[in-house]
């Protein structure tokens, strides 16, 4: 490559990085018990608490989210020095991509060459894009690039090509035969990359929810209070990628010491030398949570047991102190509220209200188009093959990443206006909040598509006849667009609350500390221990706070969206609704 690391990773260093690691872990892990607790004192309370009378109309379908698996022929640029390699490569439906020498070494189940979950990744498909981003890696010491050694592989002009970087992973440069196979790999490579970041978002479990909080919060005690990309992808990969952006300066600044060569050759040899340092605290990371299994698990379940025996009393003492709370704060927080977020409150709903509703819209247009293709196809052979075909076809809609395009299109809209509207409030997260509409689409679209199934095999039998079959059909396309349409206002009134939750409410909270000097006091140890310690200080603190910020949003939702008891039905969200029925029941306890 004409530019190599003067020694791999050795001993001493990898010694010293396993003990970061471990560190990190001894770090985070009570951040992540305390969590788990008050994860599952909420979920518990929304579980037993007053229900969605809306709820969800469509129905889930029990797939697990997945990419549509893809295979072919790429050349891809390996080797020291590198060179452009034919290579037969393979996306699987977790976001894995392959590489092997050979299509028949593939079909004869033989080891890739290669392989890269493609977590954190961005895709580029410009040659002068990736090459602008080498010069900014490694920038030149005189300004002049003629004066350095040239990559001249990677100069030279290629067509079709993918570029899949990473911050502290090996850049894979790929590229493709023809400009159908390029867009084919290249909607592919993009629902992996989605697929892989937003796993625990997806998830719902107490144990996800807790350990998203807990990474904030040992952010937090790190001195970071802004929201960013830094909670995509699993566990281990959230952990990896926290300590690798505390060691990359260093560590960048020590390998260019120790690297030959110059410019763009240095950069992605710098790049290579990072894979081996996070390969090895992905591999650590991942043991210490591995190891901490058990003990979660035990502690899930001694939690919900006593949560569950003792949560009136719980809900009771948590009112108690959120009310102390508020009288103590609530002048600090509007003060911050009118003078920080209203005035902005008002174009950032908008500015996240237009492509979500674009996006919905074209999940609509795309699920009428295949239902009434479907009902095309029954009206002119209802028992053919290809019929058949067409069912199978129409039941892949969600998982068809070129079918789906328009939807995520749509969920990038005014993407650089938002992060213009976002920056006052060092919120850096906007590919997250991408990548969610663009799951809400995927997820929308799969519940629509499992339900039209669903009632079309319930209702089509052998007994009807043509027109019969049709008509029956045609009924269940109305029934299934009019509970997409209900499901998709709630998704509409969700999601957009739920981002500008995140993009105000660490915002607000390091304003809120710097007003009032506010620290509140946390006890490390056993949660179990601690009684009613299940509810922290700082838990309550965050309630209280995201309470009074929700009535500014959904008061902001209503005066938009007109819809005056929409936010009375997602009780289910609303830490505001959760204090008022802990004072409630304390209230009535009373009596």
């Amino acid at each position: 490559m004409g530019a190599q690391p003067s020694c791999p990773l050795g001993r001493r260093q990898r010694q010293q990085l396993q003990g970061q690691v471990n560190g990190m872990l001894r770090t985070f892990l009570p951040c992540y018990r305390r969590q788990l607790a008050a994860a599952v004192l909420r979920h518990i309370s929304q579980e037993l608490g007053p229900q969605d009378p809306a709820g969800c109309q469509l129905s889930h379908t029990k797939k697990l989210p997945r990419v549509r698996e893809h295979q072919g022929p790429l050349t891809l640029l390996q080797g020291h020095p590198p060179q452009w390699q034919p290579t037969f490569c393979v996306l699987r439906g977790d976001g894995r991509l392959e590489w092997f020498s050979h299509k028949e070494n593939y079909e004869s189940g033989g080891c890739p060459l290669g392989f890269a979950a493609l977590t954190g990744y961005t895709l580029l498909t410009s040659q002068r894009e990736y090459l602008c981003l080498l010069d900014d890696l490694c920038p030149s010491s005189s300004g002049d690039l003629a004066l350095e050694e040239p990559l001249r592989v990677l100069e030279e002009p290629v067509s079709f090509a993918l570029f899949l970087v990473h911050p502290f992973r090996a850049h894979l440069c790929f590229c493709a035969r023809s400009r159908k196979a390029h867009r084919a790999w290249r909607l592919g490579l993009q629902g992996a990359i989605r697929l892989r970041a937003t796993v625990l978002q997806r998830s719902r479990a107490p144990a996800a929810c807790a350990f998203l909080d807990a990474v904030l919060l040992y952010r937090r005690r790190r001195g970071y209070a802004g929201g960013d990309d830094g909670i995509l992808g699993s566990d281990a990969e959230v952990l990896s990628a926290e300590l690798m952006r505390e060691l990359l300066p260093g560590l960048r600044a020590q390998t260019l010491r120790s690297l030959r060569g110059a410019g763009r050759a240095r950069a992605r040899a710098c790049a290579e030398f990072l894979d081996a340092v996070h390969t090895a605290v992905l591999a650590w990371a991942s043991s210490g949570l591995r190891a901490f299994q058990p003990e979660k698990d035990a502690l899930l379940a001694a939690l919900e047991r006593m949560v569950r025996a003792d949560l009136e009393q719980i809900l009771q003492q948590r009112a108690l102190g959120a009310r102390r709370i508020e009288a103590e704060i609530q002048g600090a927080v509007e003060a911050c509220l009118c003078q920080k977020v209203d005035p902005q409150l008002p174009q950032l709903t908008l500015a996240l209200l237009s492509p979500v509703e674009a996006t919905l819209r074209a999940v609509r247009t795309l699920l009428i188009q295949g239902m009434d293709r479907l009902c095309h196809y029954l009206r002119k052979n209802p028992s053919g093959t290809r019929l058949c075909r067409e069912v199978y076809e129409f039941g892949e809609i969600p998982w068809d990443p070129e079918l789906m395009q328009a939807c995520y299109r749509e969920a990038e809209r005014n993407h650089s206006h938002l992060v213009q509207l976002a920056k006052p409030f060092d919120f850096l997260g906007m590919r997250s909040l991408v990548f969610g509409a663009q799951d809400l689409a995927q997820q929308l679209m799969a519940a629509a598509v499992t339900t039209f199934l669903q009632l079309a095999d319930q209702c089509l039998t052998s007994a009807l006849d043509r027109s019969q079959a049709a008509e029956q059909l045609g009924k269940v396309r109305g029934l299934v667009l009019k509970k997409f349409t209900s499901d998709s206002e709630t998704t509409r009134w969700r999601f957009t609350r739920d981002c500008l939750l995140r993009i105000f409410w660490p915002f607000v909270w390091s304003q809120l500390r710097l007003r009032c000097n506010l620290e509140p006091p946390e006890v490390d140890g056993d949660i179990l221990a601690m009684g009613w310690q299940v509810l922290t200080t700082e838990g309550v603190y965050r309630d209280v706070i995201q309470g009074l910020l929700l009535q500014r949003i959904d008061r902001e939702l209503k005066k938009i969206l007109g819809a005056s008891d929409r936010a009375c039905s997602l009780a289910d969200c609303s830490v505001a609704q959760w204090v008022q029925e802990g004072a409630e029941e304390e209230a009535d306890a009373q009596l």
